[in-house]
């Protein structure tokens, strides 16, 4: 059974509470190592009032702090770092097979002095790998050709040689066999009526990629605003909210976080902290069983 490292995220919130709550549910599936002290966990098992399975096996990170439910905190802050890296740590030495990630909190990682502010920009710097966000569930998935940078700048990093890039990048990190991409202005730019990013950048990077690949892989340029009608499929998004948007209007409960064209699989909740039910015992697990499955499922 392959081990997966799970970094408990900020324990302010309901990372710690979900990990708890299906530990028996996911390791039928894994053998889960959870990247927290006993200390910590004790301190969280008694604020849930929930017992801490015998078989709830740990992986030591120093730290020793007050846990306020629902608040941004530099302590919880620095120790959900602080567990990511040692998970992090555990897969480059092979010992577990894969990563799973628990929610963070941004600001209580800028509060602590961490200088990213995500899981992916330090697994980019880490590995010094363009990682791929892909998120979704097994009925839909979606990749993101731009994150998290203002939309006004997202033309201008719609080039031909930029997406060939990585669409090979994202073809050689998943197990897909067919992949829509979205055009990147309204009705794919209607013949250039709407915009000529379509026709001069992504046309030529799709034909290009297929070209590489010898094969039909790559499909589009998509309309947007219909792509997603059938409520399922595989997507390459230009900019975060063109795929995301639907994505969570459809599936919020059960997508997840991928990233992709690392040396190592990572997969982590597709949802925040949840500050507001921290510990009150209402946090859905799906998302959490559905990144756990994900690595059963797919070759890195």
């Amino acid at each position: 059974m392959q081990k997966v490292a799970v970094s408990i995220g900020d324990l302010n919130g309901v990372g710690i509470e979900i990990a708890l709550k299906a530990h028996n549910k996911i390791k039928q599936w894994i053998k889960p190592v959870y990247c927290i002290n006993k200390k910590m966990l004790k301190k969280a098992a008694k604020l849930l009032n929930y017992e801490i399975p015998n078989d709830f096996e740990i992986y030591e990170v120093e730290g020793d702090f007050e846990i306020k439910p629902g608040v941004i905190d530099e302590n919880a802050g620095k120790y959900s770092f602080d567990s990511f890296m040692a998970a992090i740590n555990l897969a480059k030495e092979k010992k577990v097979g894969a990563i799973t990630t628990l929610p963070i909190n941004k600001e209580s990682w800028a509060k602590a002095g961490v200088k990213y502010k995500g899981h992916t920009e330090v697994l980019r710097d880490i590995f010094k790998k363009d990682a791929i966000m892909m998120l979704g569930c097994e009925k839909m998935y979606v990749a993101l050709f731009t994150e998290h940078i203002p939309l006004k700048e997202v033309a201008q990093k719609v080039k031909k040689e930029n997406l060939v890039k990585f669409f090979i990048d994202f073809y050689n990190s998943t197990n897909f066999h067919k992949v829509g991409v979205l055009g990147l202005n309204p009705h794919a730019g209607d013949g250039g009526v709407l915009g000529d990013e379509e026709i001069n950048e992504i046309i030529p990077a799709i034909n290009e990629a297929n070209k590489i690949l010898n094969k039909e892989f790559f499909y589009g340029p998509l309309v947007p605003d219909t792509a997603f009608s059938s409520g399922k499929g595989r997507f390459i998004a230009m900019y975060h909210d063109q795929g995301l948007a639907p994505l969570k209007a459809l599936y919020f409960d059960e997508s997840i976080n991928v990233s992709l064209n690392l040396p190592i699989l990572r997969t982590s909740v597709d949802h925040g902290t949840a500050f507001d039910i921290a510990y009150k015992k209402k946090a859905n697990t799906k998302s959490y069983e559905n990144a756990i499955k994900y690595i059963l499922n797919h070759k890195n």
